[in-house]
C-alpha cells in the first residue's frame, strides 16, 4: 500500500515520508504536497528510491558522517 505521511514537529517543521513507492515515483506522487506546504529544505533518499520494478539500479549509496 502506498502512503504519504506528513509529520508536523513542535518547531513548526514539516517532514514528509513516502512508503510503498519505488524509483522516482515517490517524488512525483508527493510533489503536490510539497507545493502546498512551501519550499523544500532537505531531501533524504532511501534505498527504495534506487529500485525500480524490484530491480536495484544502484548498488552503493553514498554514506555521510
Amino acid at each position: 500500500m502506498k502512503q504519504i505521511i506528513i509529520d508536523v514537529l513542535d518547531t513548526g517543521e514539516i517532514k514528509l515520508e513516502t512508503l510503498g513507492f519505488t524509483g522516482k515515483s515517490c517524488i512525483k506522487e508527493s510533489e503536490f504536497v510539497k507545493n502546498l506546504l512551501g519550499h523544500e529544505l532537505e531531501r533524504e533518499l532511501v534505498p527504495a528510491y534506487y529500485t525500480q520494478n524490484n530491480v536495484n539500479i544502484k548498488k552503493y549509496l553514498p554514506l555521510c558522517g
